[in-house]
């Protein structure tokens, strides 16, 4: 016998969820296959069976809460898996016709439950009445049930039936219906980790706004030769924001910082984490060392990233120990927004849509120019409003002459 067991996820993280059997009571498993899915507060993890064998036990539904080190399914090396549906069809065993006398011989029927032992005569007579044989009690000390067990059950009343459940509380006005779903775990997470983060900073965030100009031109002069020469990895904007963040992130050291009890923690590391959009929520898997990584390299980590987020393949070791955050709105269309502080981070950027605006040039001359707004979300607590106003006009400038970024990577 080998117990499957919901395994040590992470440090912060003491139980999941089960989302997904991958396998039932009967299926054959083979060594090293994926038996279960747990759902856990940051990523989903598919749990193994360390033996090979056939399911014989499984000890938590869908939709159960378990813990770290529970014991969640039985695998039996020695076990013979449950026969296919059209197997067990062509399979029948043929059965004798019971005789018709009343004999000590047992005549066994078998069940999932029990094995209940009655005569023939016993079982033709609890058929004719209606009366299901596992609920009589048999006087023979071998538990061997007679004709006269079903008799005595037939005049015997039977028990009140338990009081139905009561009605679903009904819609107070059905004009007005609603649709009322249990968060899933993942849900439940952020709206928990939001509500602390909101509650335990000093929270505040400053605005400014990019021209998109120069970036946009050089990046339409240049994606078809980058793309050509980096096996197809696209030019997109987000390698442009994460290059000009770690600057920026350098020249301003304590918005790469947190608090840890009563000590300031300045980050001598670069690891930006990047908010991607899943049918379960965000989540915000890092790009490591992005101070060492040149373009081609994050618009790849990026790339690599949000495919295992949407497939749900990202592991613990994706999303941890990010030093800051960046969200791009844009995709969905926000113009412009308040982001909130991912986890102990001291600050989040958040992009927006590209929107052309009539921008002056100088006093004499307006143009229309691809504007976005930008916004940093602060820990008031590390970071002062000055040093929040640098650090964002120091991505403004970068952004607006992607050239320098050369000078900075």
């Amino acid at each position: 016998m080998a117990e499957i067991r919901v395994p040590e996820l992470a440090e912060s993280i003491t139980e999941g969820t089960i989302s997904t059997w991958f396998k039932q009571v009967g299926d054959r498993v083979e060594k090293g296959e994926n038996i279960v899915e747990l759902e856990t507060d940051k990523v989903n993890i598919e749990v193994i069976s360390e033996e090979a064998g056939v399911v014989t036990e499984l000890k938590a539904a869908e939709g159960d809460t378990v813990e770290v080190g529970s014991v969640i399914a039985i695998v039996d090396a020695n076990g013979s898996a449950a026969p296919k549906a059209e197997e067990a069809q062509t399979e029948q065993p043929q059965t004798e016709q019971p005789q018709a006398t009343e004999t000590v011989e047992e005549a066994v029927e078998a069940s999932k439950a029990e094995r209940i032992v009655a005569t023939p005569s016993a079982r033709k007579r609890a058929r004719e009445q209606g009366i299901d044989l596992s609920e009589i009690n048999a006087k023979d000390p071998r538990g061997l049930i007679r004709s006269h067990d079903v008799d005595h059950a037939a005049k015997t009343p039977a028990p009140a039936a338990p009081p139905a459940p009561a009605p679903a509380a009904k819609n107070d006005n059905p004009a007005k219906p609603v649709i009322r779903e249990k968060m899933s775990r993942r849900r439940k997470t952020i709206a928990n980790k939001l509500l602390e983060v909101s509650q335990n900073t000093a929270m505040l965030t400053t605005f400014n706004e990019v021209d998109m100009t120069n970036v946009m031109d050089l990046r339409k002069r240049k994606k078809d030769k980058f793309q050509e020469d980096h096996d197809g990895t696209r030019l997109g904007f987000m390698s442009f924001f994460t290059k000009a963040v770690v600057a920026a992130l350098k020249k301003y050291p304590a918005v790469n910082a947190e608090i840890d009890g009563d000590d300031l923690v300045l980050k001598q590391f670069y690891d930006i984490g990047i908010a991607v959009s899943t049918e379960e929520g965000l989540v915000v898997p890092v790009v490591r060392d992005c101070d060492k990584k040149n373009f081609a390299e994050i618009e790849g980590s990026i790339y690599d990233l949000a495919v295992k987020a949407r497939d749900k393949k990202l592991g613990l070791d994706d999303m941890m120990n990010g030093s800051f955050t960046i969200t791009n709105g844009g995709v969905f269309g926000s113009l412009m927004s308040t982001p909130i502080i991912n986890g102990t981070q001291a600050a989040i950027l958040g992009m927006h849509s590209i929107v052309t605006r009539p921008i002056a040039i100088d006093k004499e001359r307006m143009e229309n120019r691809p504007m976005m707004y930008i916004a940093l979300s602060y820990d008031h607590r590390i970071i002062d409003g000055k040093e929040a106003v640098g650090f964002l006009k120091t991505v403004k400038e970068l952004i607006e002459n992607p050239e320098d970024l050369l000078l900075e990577s």
